[in-house]
């Protein structure tokens, strides 16, 4: 059987038919196409499928579809504005905040959230804020940095 839900999508809304156990990254991947949201782990340790719903981070390799319903969902593809990236995105340009890719969106939306609620964290912040976002490829040096420049801690 499967149930009918409407949410926003990057400011888009969406009305579909789906599964009760069908998961909200797959929502987003495979119904809508935005696969910038990645799944890593499959059990909400890694962060690479970390999106914002109702402004609030959450995993969605976790989140059941359902669930969605009537939420407003953010995904690193609805983070530039008017095709202008956000500070958090450039930053993590410039200073190289990212290798593989996997996990960067998860990290650019984590830290996009974070900036949101505490606009000049310490290093200590950040890095218990991001503790839920991992990264195989980094040391996570230039992901502190990328989030420290884009709070305008660093040039």
């Amino acid at each position: 059987m499967k149930y009918p839900i409407t949410l926003t999508v990057n400011g888009q809304q969406h009305s579909l038919e789906v599964e009760p156990t069908k998961l909200l990254v797959d929502i987003l991947r495979y119904d809508l196409g935005l696969t910038g949201t990645k799944e890593g782990c499959s059990v909400g340790v890694c962060g690479a499928c970390t999106v914002l719903m109702d402004d609030a981070i959450v995993s969605s390799c976790l989140t059941l579809g359902v669930a969605a319903n009537g939420k407003a969902v953010v995904t690193v593809e609805g983070l530039a504005q008017n095709e202008e990236l956000l500070p958090i995105q450039q930053a993590f340009i410039d200073h190289g905040g990212f290798q593989c890719g996997i996990c960067t969106p998860g990290q650019v939306v984590a830290a996009k959230a974070l900036l949101d609620i505490n606009p000049n964290p310490t290093e200590a912040e950040i890095k218990d804020w991001m503790l839920g976002n991992l990264c195989r490829c980094t040391g996570y040096y230039k992901i502190i940095e990328s989030i420290q420049a884009a709070a305008g801690q660093k040039a």
